[in-house]
């Protein structure tokens, strides 16, 4: 903890050098991105605490780092004697960072942040809320002062998508996004979105983890495109593809000079939530301003007939994969060696034995008895459990193929299940399948069909806290938008060729958790003389243990489902099985 209270004093300095009596650091990049390269880790860097969420505030004399109730125990831990306050969010006892900063600064005090680490309507947010303290925000890159040592931004050259995964062209997506553009009566558009930014060049990289995507900046006008990216990226074939499609390959940092140059009779669109702060400054004042959704971020949420028909390659290698592993782990669980780590390693060599398997596509959530109550717990050596022969396991995986990105999750009993882990269980399947089966008209949006997932729990007094739906890209982040399927209001609708994930769960603290996943494809039903239907095609194929089912709960509907999804399940991955996995995933796809 030396360390930490050395670059503590080094950073309280540089605030008095520059007049500044707090600052604060998040655990975020300039592109919004959910995992982030080394180099941006400023929050690690000054407190220690490695956990994916938690900001840190500094003053002169206090520091303190917020995050979730998942990282109480880790938090704790990791700033033990380091001086900084482990602030745990969403206990009614602890105040959130602007009111805590407003009670310990004074009126005319300034409060600095790196702008590039905020987007532009956090940063408009924290400084309406500060000012209300007459207290100012500054951005001011502290940490670049202090920490001389900081890791260099990833060198890992990048490739080229083919059009044959991807199924468009740059210049067919130029001009859809130019089409975009002058519907929003705009001249140019800034980009900052790593996966957006990917999507629109068909590039891919290793730049962070999970999410195969290129530290990258873009803008683009009526005329060119502009990709902004260290050049030392940028392979032969990399720069000759780029260059035949039109687009003008520029340095990383050279988007800010690009900015400023930008004439002022021009419109700038920008998407609040993801362009940071410091490339807004960067926009001539004078220039108009369209604030709006990214347009790219609604293209690639549509997925087209070559990205579809490649998700459904993915799904065949990701549902052999797994039944490969569910055959081991059923072998070998008996003999008390196997933990939640060792078994995350396997699935990943599973996988990696399909063609054109490329990575995980998050850290795989192997969380069994208690920690399965964990909802995004994860395990490593010192607190793996042993897995035995009875109690629940729950397993939240992913992968990334070049044909698409998978996220599931499934359930099973190790052993004999008790009467209420089967009722538990068979709610969540319930909501999963009434979800599934669901038919609703256009411009429906998430949270109108949240009910469905959670009625059967909630007609006993039971619910759980996590949305029951996200978007997922192509061969991109396993987490995109805009569509969502939560009790939060979300105005974005589900749209034909939007695939998004179907998980309820159900959670008992120190018990086991339970939560049921599968990816499902928004397309069209029928249309009748009150307009265009749509419904849900689920898209992921593997078992779902029948063993923990309390049949008498389902209706008619609800096993038909189930019973139709194992058929397809086994038709489509038998084929690739041999003759003895194919009589054990018989078994466990039999009718209920």
């Amino acid at each position: 903890m030396t360390q930490i209270k050395e670059r503590l004093e080094a950073l309280r300095q540089a605030m008095k050098n520059a007049g500044v009596a707090a600052c604060i650091v998040p655990g975020t990049d300039p592109h919004a991105g959910e995992y982030i390269a080394d180099y941006w880790k400023e929050r690690v860097w000054i407190t220690g605490f490695t956990g994916s969420a938690g900001t840190a505030a500094v003053t002169l004399d206090k520091a303190g780092l917020w995050t979730d109730s998942r990282y109480f125990l880790q938090g704790a831990d990791q700033l033990k004697d380091s001086t900084i306050d482990l602030m745990k969010q969403g206990l009614p006892e602890t105040p959130e960072i602007i009111p805590w900063l407003s009670t310990e600064l004074k009126s005319g005090d300034k409060v600095a942040v790196n702008a590039q680490m905020f987007s532009v309507n956090a940063y408009a947010s924290m400084k309406a809320e500060l000012k209300m303290s007459g207290i100012e925000l500054v951005s001011h890159d502290l940490l670049k002062e202090v920490w001389t040592d900081r890791p260099a931004l990833p060198h890992n050259p990048f490739f080229v998508f083919d059009v044959k995964y991807s199924g468009k062209s740059v210049t067919d997506k130029l001009i859809l996004l130019r089409e975009e553009l002058r519907k929003a009566h705009a001249n140019v558009f800034v980009m900052s979105a790593l996966d957006d930014i990917a999507w629109l060049f068909n590039i891919r990289g290793n730049d962070v983890a999970f999410n195969p995507v290129v530290i990258a900046y873009a803008l683009v006008d009526e005329e060119k495109a502009m990709l902004f990216v260290d050049p030392a990226k940028c392979t032969d074939a990399s720069f000759s593809y780029l260059n035949d499609n039109g687009v003008i390959v520029a340095n990383y940092q050279d988007i800010y000079t690009q900015l400023r140059e930008i004439p002022t009779k021009k419109a700038v669109m920008y998407d609040g939530n993801k362009l940071n702060q410091s490339l807004f400054e960067a926009i001539p004042a004078e220039c108009e301003k369209r604030v709006g959704m990214s347009p790219v971020f609604k293209l690639k949420s549509l997925k087209n007939d070559v990205e579809i028909a490649g998700v459904r390659k993915a799904m065949i290698k990701d549902g052999v994969a797994l039944t490969k592993f569910f055959i081991w782990l059923e072998e070998n669980v008996k003999h008390g060696h196997l933990t939640e780590v060792s078994i995350a390693e396997k699935l990943f060599g599973f996988r990696t034995e399909q063609k054109n398997f490329i990575g995980e596509s998050f850290n795989t959530i192997a969380g069994y008895a208690g920690h399965g109550a964990i909802v995004h717990y994860s395990a490593s050596p010192e607190t793996a459990s042993t897995l035995m022969p009875e109690g629940i396991l729950l397993l939240d995986s992913g992968g990334q193929y070049l044909e698409g990105t998978t996220d599931i999750t499934r359930t099973i009993t190790l052993g004999k299940p008790t009467a209420k882990q089967k009722k538990d269980y068979t709610l969540v399947l319930k909501g999963h399948i009434d979800l599934a089966m669901a038919k609703f008209p256009e411009k429906t949006r998430g949270s109108q069909l949240d009910i469905l997932a959670r009625k059967a729990m909630w007609d006993l007094g039971l619910n759980y806290g996590h949305g029951t739906g996200h978007g997922v890209g192509h061969f991109l982040n396993v987490h995109e938008g805009p569509q969502s399927i939560r009790m939060d209001e979300n105005p974005a609708t589900l749209q034909t060729g939007m695939i998004t994930s179907n998980e309820p769960g159900m959670y008992r603290t120190d018990e086991y958790g339970i939560r049921t996943e599968n990816l499902v494809l928004t397309v069209p039903a029928e249309k009748t003389e009150f307009g265009q239907f749509l419904r849900f095609e689920t898209l992921t194929l593997c078992f779902i243990d029948t063993r923990l089912i309390d049949k008498s709960l389902l209706n008619k509907q609800e096993e038909k489902w189930l019973n139709d999804y194992h058929k397809n399940v086994l038709k489509k991955l038998s084929p690739y099985l041999s003759k003895s996995e194919k009589k054990w995933l018989e078994k466990k796809c039999k009718e209920i």
